[in-house]
């Protein structure tokens, strides 16, 4: 089945019998069971539920995977992922992650016993050299939030299986529709829904997407012990978006090329970093693993001043966290996304106060352009 048509129809399951063309909304705690020793299937929903079922089947689907665990947000993946690991474990990020991200692996799970080395992963080397024999996973961002930096899946895959380590991938950016990192060798797939696959910047969501038996039994253990699950009304705004994944994503995506390209053009723009542009150092990596670039740009302005007059001076774009939704915002990633990450730190990797990331919507380029240009004067 095309992924369109997929993200359409979703899962063939059939959860009532009227006829009803939109998944119902099962606004249900829990069920009654048939009699003594028999179940419907669906006990108490922070099991499982039938709305949330249809999405999480739909999402394993289109990600090519055989489970997708559906939670309350991307961050609630994240944590339930780290309960896979056991004290003294380490794990190799990428160096460019989401500061919450970033957060989390910091100042909760060194706190639990985990190590973590965070390098550039899109160079194979640096991996190796970090590698010991605590090491249980690679975990990595592709394209990296906020420089797009693209780490090639499969390479790193085929070292992660030499070693025996885990792969994750944060899948967040392109989405199934333009990658697929199952595919490519990762192990386990990680998304903040709240952003394309919610796409309507109304609802928060995580997932956690496998294509192996035994990773799907232990974090479905973790995952009804833990209870970060997503209610049944999120589930099925969830389900909602994902129909229009593909039209949305296509549309964005010319948006951003056409707004990059702009972007180079102007002098007090110092740096464009889209991996749709021929000239991004990992043009080839990105071309070779996906079939499109997305929609996410970030770019430094010539001056802190540029930066804080865009922010508050965009009338159309809208000045706010997130991303991945129908409206364009622009987040300041030194004060928000990446505010926790010393200040040494971020500015070694670039993320100082010149630096502004874009997501780009569904409104008419032209007039974001017209808005980009009359807040840079």
């Amino acid at each position: 089945m095309d992924f369109t048509t997929l993200c359409i129809h979703g899962s063939k399951d059939k959860y009532d019998n009227t006829g009803a063309i939109s998944v119902p909304i099962f606004q249900s705690a829990t069920f009654a069971h048939p009699g003594v020793g028999q179940s419907t299937g669906y006990d108490y929903s922070r099991l499982q539920n039938p709305t949330r079922e249809h999405l999480e089947k739909t999402l394993a689907a289109l990600e090519g995977g055989i489970d997708a665990l559906a939670f309350a947000s991307g961050m609630a993946a994240a944590s339930a992922l780290m309960e896979l690991f056991q004290p003294g474990d380490h794990i190799i990020g990428s160096d460019d992650l989401y500061g919450g991200s970033f957060r989390l692996f910091r100042h909760i799970s060194q706190k639990n016993g985990l190590t973590f080395d965070f390098v550039n992963t899109s160079d194979l080397k640096q991996i190796e050299a970090h590698l010991k024999p605590q090491t249980k996973a690679v975990f990595i961002e592709t394209p990296t939030n906020p420089l797009m930096k693209v780490t090639d899946i499969a390479a790193v895959a085929q070292l992660t299986k030499k070693h025996n380590l885990l792969l994750i991938v944060d899948n967040t950016f392109l989405t199934p529709y333009f990658q697929k990192p199952l595919a490519l060798g990762a192990d386990i797939v990680l998304h903040s829904g709240t952003k394309y696959l919610g796409g309507h910047n109304d609802t928060l969501a995580g997932f956690l997407v496998v294509a192996d038996k035994t990773l799907s039994e232990k974090l479905r253990f973790i995952y009804k012990t833990t209870g970060a699950c997503l209610s049944p009304f999120d589930s099925w705004l969830l389900i909602r978006g994902i129909k229009t994944l593909a039209v949305r994503l296509e549309r964005q995506q010319d948006s951003a090329l056409k707004i990059a390209h702009w972007l180079t053009q102007q002098a007090k723009v110092k740096a464009v970093h889209y991996i749709g542009l021929p000239s991004h150092p990992d043009y080839q990596v990105s071309q070779k693993q996906g079939t499109g670039f997305g929609s996410m740009i970030s770019f430094a302005t010539d001056t802190e001043s540029t930066a804080v007059r865009i922010l508050e001076r965009v009338r159309i774009i809208q000045y706010a966290e997130s991303l991945g939704g129908v409206e364009t915002l622009i987040t300041y990633p030194m004060l928000q996304t990446h505010a926790d990450i010393p200040e040494e730190e971020r500015e070694a990797k670039g993320i100082h106060g010149r630096l502004l990331r874009l997501s780009v919507g569904l409104e008419s380029p032209d007039d974001l352009i017209q808005d980009l240009e009359q807040a840079l004067k």
